[in-house]
């Protein structure tokens, strides 16, 4: 009978079941004009497959034709330019690396953000008189997702700041290069410099970008959530009310992070072995681009803060009433003489009942304000850093490091 009673409690609202049952698969990334256009082309389909075709095909779009076109100028492997194409070491993690990431990263948010609809609901957090505002805030993420209008700001921003603006005048080297070399009236761009500046960076920029939008929409969806009355129970054993299935969403943006670790390490790269900078030089742009990846992953999170931690207030208020009514009862019961004189305290469940109510207390004390962890921030940050890490052999000296590690392996 008691059985039967829990799984009651536990069986969602006929209105909540409705919206289980015909509950799509959350995704940031299943739709758009550019998902449409790479459908078409049989690049991609409605689970996201083909991603070896899809990096293959993009990479290769932006990368060969730079090959190309600097070999057919004599500007690949030498001439006169001080930076050869295969020696730049940013375009290629740029394109080879840092772009496939970028790419490779949509499946795996994919799957881990496609069941979140049914979590909310499945757990219970979705007070039924609040569906309706729950179901507006999923129909207007997807809405934003599979904006035209959207798209087409960003292709017009990357190439009205981030190619004309940020590119030409803050990021390109003040050096020759492949792709420009100076000139009385400003820096001239080579053919393989024109393919660079208006097709394979505006490309990189756009999905890069584009992530940043998908970040927004995801931002703008748990806020929409956030604002509903949810229904957090604070004794939950994830110690966020229940809330515990978001922190394993941060771990899908480990690809990206990645990503942004090692366009900075090409960038830092190309500074250290051409220009002569040295790595203790860039100490703030790294730890401000560890910040920055740790923001987009686990901000979106703290919208739940208000709600946690007004749970965790009333929990311990409310079971610290109950606490107290148990413990005086218990007190007067088994130390006051109160128990009946045929009652043994061997096998009662009293104790054990109050044990359960101080562990039920514990997991109130400690739980968190936020669904974010100790090990996602280490996690990310480490991944973050990983592609920086081998410039760090730039500080010591060849004959040195090879010394030390002659030293360790012999």
């Amino acid at each position: 009978m008691q059985d039967k009673t829990l799984q009651i409690k536990l069986r969602p609202s006929k209105a909540s079941e409705s919206l289980l049952q015909d509950a799509p698969d959350f995704s940031l990334v299943l739709g758009g004009p550019l998902f449409q256009l790479l459908r078409r082309a049989h690049l991609s389909d409605d689970a996201l497959s083909l991603v070896r075709q899809r990096i293959a095909v993009m990479a290769l779009f932006a990368w060969l034709p730079l090959l190309i076109l600097s070999a057919f100028e004599g500007k690949a492997s030498g001439g006169s330019v001080a930076i050869p194409f295969l020696q730049d070491i940013e375009v290629h993690m740029r394109f080879l690396l840092a772009l496939p990431l970028l790419i490779a990263a949509e499946m795996l948010v994919h799957q881990r953000m496609r069941p979140l609809i049914k979590q909310f609901l499945e757990r219970n957090l979705i007070p039924e008189n609040a569906l309706p505002r729950f179901h507006a805030a999923i129909t207007s993420a997807f809405r934003l997702r599979n904006s035209l209008s959207a798209e087409v700001l960003l292709i017009a921003f990357v190439y009205l700041i981030g190619v004309l603006v940020v590119w030409r005048h803050y990021i390109a080297l003040d050096a020759a290069t492949w792709y420009a070399t100076s000139a009385s009236d400003g820096s001239k761009l080579s053919l393989a410099g024109i393919w660079f500046g208006y097709v394979s960076l505006p490309l990189f920029q756009f999905l890069l970008l584009r992530w940043y939008f998908r970040l927004f929409i995801w931002t703008r969806f748990l806020w929409q959530v956030s604002r509903i009355d949810l229904s957090l129970v604070p004794t939950h054993p994830d110690r966020v009310g229940g809330l515990g299935f978001l922190t394993n969403i941060a771990y899908a943006f480990v690809l990206l992070a990645l990503a942004h670790g090692t366009l900075l390490a090409g960038a830092l790269a190309n500074r250290i072995f051409f220009v002569g900078a040295a790595l203790p030089q860039f100490k703030f742009e790294i730890a401000l681009v560890v910040i920055f990846m740790l923001c987009l992953a686990l901000a979106p999170l703290l919208m739940f803060a208000p709600q946690l931690a007004q749970a965790k207030r009333l929990g311990m208020r409310e079971y610290g009433t109950l606490a107290e009514r148990y413990v005086r009862e218990f007190d007067q019961k088994w130390l006051r003489g109160g128990a009946p004189a045929d009652e043994s305290l061997v096998g009662s469940g009293d104790i054990q009942s109050l044990a359960d109510l101080g562990n039920s207390l514990e997991v109130i004390r400690s739980m968190r304000i936020a669904p974010v962890t100790r090990d996602a921030m280490v996690h990310l940050a480490a991944v973050t850093l990983l592609p920086i890490v081998p410039l760090a052999l730039t500080m010591m000296p060849l004959e040195e490091l090879a010394k030390t590690l002659f030293g360790i392996l012999f």
